[in-house]
């Protein structure tokens, strides 16, 4: 059988977590691969690679990309979610791995709306097992996704509550403590725009009382952020 050799980026700026996922790669890799990880620790570091390995014909095979590192010198790329869009634009062939401590449901939905990855992992679902198994996954037939993720996906499927996208960052934001007034700037929209849906999402989500708090409280508690 033909020897494989597959080229991996990993993209995070914890040194330990990047030599555990290593040890873990090449210890559930296929007898006929060779697996080539190079790692980068933020931003910068990882377009340098990125280019390097386009610039000699050999693209990485799969990336992976943790969401919080620091951003580019030029803040062009704020985070491991900005590279992950480059990556899926400029190489659809590779594979594209977002690693994460976040959970918010808003934030899921919109890496899996705007990248789509091949594989979404949370950190705190993450055993070496469970990598190894993704690491396969990936590799054969994505996506592999975590079981907080499959959760919070299972509960949008089977919510009667349609909320549009625009609808759901205000949620988000809101969630954060944002003041409403303080939303033009996040959601691109007038103030006269926000609190006209916030109303309807007062009434979507049968919020008696009418306050703020209560309407994220069910949000929560109905799985929508």
């Amino acid at each position: 059988m033909d020897n494989t050799i597959l080229k991996i980026l990993m993209v995070d700026d914890h040194p330990m977590i990047i030599e555990g996922y290593q040890h873990t790669l090449l210890a559930s890799k296929k007898e006929n691969q060779t697996l080539e990880i190079d790692i980068a620790t933020d931003c910068d570091s990882a377009l340098d690679a990125i280019q390097k390995s386009k610039n000699i014909g050999k693209p990485y095979d799969i990336y992976f990309f943790d969401i919080s590192i620091p951003k580019s010198k030029d803040g062009i790329y704020k985070s491991g979610e900005d590279l992950a869009k480059y990556v899926k634009q400029s190489q659809p062939k590779s594979k594209v791995v977002i690693l994460t401590m976040f959970n918010e449901v808003y934030r899921i939905h919109s890496v899996i709306k705007t990248i789509n990855p091949e594989g979404f992992l949370i950190k705190s679902d993450l055993t070496s097992s469970e990598l190894a198994s993704a690491f396969d996954v990936i590799q054969n037939n994505p996506p592999f996704y975590t079981g907080t993720i499959n959760k919070i996906i299972k509960r949008s499927i089977f919510n009667p509550i349609e909320v549009d996208d625009l609808n759901h960052k205000m949620l988000y934001f809101l969630s954060l403590g944002v003041r409403t007034k303080d939303l033009v700037g996040h959601l691109g929209i007038t103030l006269s725009a926000i609190e006209k849906r916030k109303k309807n999402l007062k009434e979507l989500f049968a919020v008696d009382d009418g306050k703020d708090a209560t309407l994220i409280d069910l949000a929560k508690e109905k799985g929508y952020i």
